[in-house]
């Protein structure tokens, strides 16, 4: 017989992967965009103009999977990509004004979304949301963050 505490890493993989899956059908319905495309804006707002290279380290993914990704981007006007002026075979990646409008009004609705989750569940939001920054912290301290393989699951 499993305990409750014995469960919880099992729980927190499923959590994850529905509220991911969530993320991902209310981008599409409300802004036509996927959740792993809005998770690579994300980190490009974060880091400001920057070369594909750090943006797949910052994401974890490879740097073919960002090339892929950010040619999609590029494609749908969110995403500037340019020859890196420190020159070489580098691309600068940044956001467009679109992007960057995408990104604010994404993170409004997803934001929402959780916070109306969370209390609806009777969690403290600022409770949660404090506690959940503090395994990242410790995630990034101990060095546990692994990159994953894809943004986007092979194709962009």
């Amino acid at each position: 017989m499993t305990t409750e505490s014995e469960d919880l890493a099992y729980d927190l993989h499923v959590l994850v992967a529905r509220l991911d899956a969530s993320a991902d059908r209310i981008l599409q319905a409300t802004h036509a965009v996927t959740y792993r495309r809005f998770l690579t804006v994300l980190a490009l707002r974060d880091l400001g103009a920057t070369t594909q290279r750090a943006l797949a380290e910052r994401l974890g993914v490879s740097e073919p999977s960002v090339s892929r990704m950010t040619a999609v981007l590029a494609s749908d006007g969110l995403v500037l990509v340019e020859s890196d002026p420190a020159g070489g075979n580098r691309r600068r990646l940044t956001l467009t004004r679109r992007g960057l409008s995408l990104t604010s009004v994404c993170v409004k609705t997803l934001e929402g979304r959780l916070v109306a989750l969370v209390e609806g569940s009777g969690v403290p939001y600022a409770s949660y949301a404090r506690h959940t920054r503090q395994l990242l912290q410790a995630l990034a301290a101990d060095g546990a963050v692994q990159p994953t393989d894809d943004v986007e699951g092979g194709a962009a």
